[in-house]
Parts: structure tokens; sequence; C-alpha cells
């Protein structure tokens, strides 16, 4: 018995080493640098010791997006319980950003190919993450509004702003932070930015401020 197989045997922990060896791989050279050989190479076991759990490259990218998007929910939910009072959907927005510049391929993975039908597993951790941004919408709305879609307005505002980050279509416009750009753009959609200018706290904190719903015809 080869030295790598043996240690198969004696690694109890096969799928967290192979999860961490294809993250490392991915963040150095992409997902195209991602196989099940190569993987089992970083996490020095044998050939044949990642097909223990999975069937092929997509299972192991998944098990990968799983971790991508359990780090997001915890970024989010440490963002959401340190805010200040009525900023919470703004620390989430900067949050997200930064965890998406912090790992540009791994967020290009989680939100990549779908494959939720095929990976249940995958689908439970992306609605998790998008949980603690629902949770916060739903606490912070009045009774009678469409929480669904003010969720979906604030997730697509906040994904938004971090595609254009990593695309490279606002850094070179202007001198500010990515977190500075995130929070200034999420308190004006938020209706937020009255904070700054009066001193009057918002009424809501919301994707729609009470002025824009009132002037929208």
């Amino acid at each position: 018995m080869s030295t790598s197989a043996a240690s198969d045997h004696r690694y109890p922990e096969l799928r967290t080493a192979l999860v961490g060896a294809a993250l490392d791989l991915l963040a150095e050279d992409g997902a195209q640098a991602i196989s099940l050989r190569a993987v089992a190479r970083r996490a020095g076991v044998s050939a044949m010791a990642p097909y223990r759990h999975y069937a092929d490259k997509e299972g192991l990218l998944a098990a990968v997006a799983v971790q991508g998007f359990a780090g997001l929910r915890h970024v989010l939910r440490a963002a959401d319980d340190a805010a200040p009072a009525g900023k919470a959907l703004v620390e989430q927005a900067v949050a997200y950003v930064r965890y998406a510049l912090q790992n540009p391929a791994l967020f290009r993975l989680m939100f990549g190919p779908k494959r939720l039908g095929v990976h249940p597993e995958l689908a439970a951790a992306g609605e998790a993450a998008y949980a603690v941004l629902a949770a916060r919408v739903a606490a912070e709305a009045p009774a009678d509004a469409d929480r669904d879609a003010r969720a979906l307005g604030c997730w697509s505002l906040v994904h938004g702003l971090a595609s254009l980050f990593l695309d490279g279509r606002i850094g070179d416009k202007t001198a500010a932070s990515d977190g500075d750009i995130t929070r200034r753009v999420a308190e004006a959609m938020l209706g937020l930015e009255r904070v700054q200018a009066d001193g009057v706290s918002p009424t809501r904190s919301t994707c729609c401020s009470a002025e824009q719903l009132d002037h929208s015809d």
C-alpha cells in the first residue's frame, strides 16, 4: 500500500481536507485549476480518495460553493449583529461587497452555473445566507410592505455593486474605498442619507424611501 493510500484511511476529515484543497486551488488559479486529481494531490491523498465523497468535479465544486455561502452567511450575520441602530442593512451591504472582493473566484463560483436542483445542500446554503438579509428587511419594513420584493431589491442592489466592483467598473471612477462607496449607495437607496443631511432619523430602513414611494407616479 502506498503512503498516500494509507493516509486516506488515517485521515478522518477527508471531505474537509478536499474542500480546503479545492478552495486553495480556486484562490490561486481559478476554477479551471480544480480537478479531482489536482485536489487529491494538494490534499496529500491518493488519486482515488476524492471519489469516496464526490462522483465528479461538479460535485466537488458544489461542496466548495456550499462553504462559500456559509462564509457569506457568517459575515452578514456578524455585520448585522454589530451594526448601529438603523444601519444593519447598510452594514450587511458593506460586508457582502467586501466578501466578494476578498474572495473573487469563490464568489463567481457561488453564483456561476446553477447546481441547485442537483445539489440540495447548495440550495440550502444559499437560502440560509439570503435569509439573513430577508430577516432584517422583514424586521424593519412596515407591516403592510411586500417584504419579499424589498428583500429581492436589496439583494439586487448589493449583488450588482459587488459585480461592478469585481468587473472593475467602479474603482476607476472614484478614489473612495469600496466600503465608503457601498455605504453611500446603500444609504441613498435606503433613504438613510437624511441622517447625515439633517440629523433626522429615517422612519423606516427599506429599499425605497418614503419620498420615493410617494412620488413614484
